[in-house]
């Protein structure tokens, strides 16, 4: 009998373990790695790349008045001989891509 009680009280305990681990997974968005990759396949669709690079802390981004916390990143391409930098934001819960602009060398 008092197995059974130490059996069930550990299956309900890794229960309850797995169900916080799962929403703290999802509340905590999108990692830095993630952002990147995420940048990098939307200007691959347009070239190859480069290089590549990321903060690993989010920042905050006021856009029309509305303020994210994104991860800034940038991209080199070599187009046509030349080189283009481009830098991005990328929204650090959702992993839409907010802004993206043309560096001047």
């Amino acid at each position: 009998m008092n197995w059974k009680k130490v059996a069930i009280a550990a299956g309900v305990g890794a229960l309850a373990g797995y169900v916080v681990k799962e929403q703290v997974a999802n509340k905590q968005g999108v990692t830095p790695e993630k952002a990147l990759k995420i940048a990098k396949e939307a200007f691959k669709k347009q070239g190859p790349i480069s290089g590549s690079w990321i903060y690993m802390k989010p920042e905050e981004l006021n856009r029309n008045g509305i303020n994210y916390d994104v991860y800034r990143g940038g991209i080199s391409k070599n187009q046509d001989g030349e080189t283009s930098q481009y830098e991005f934001f990328i929204d650090s819960e959702s992993g839409t891509i907010i802004d993206v602009n043309e560096q001047s060398a």
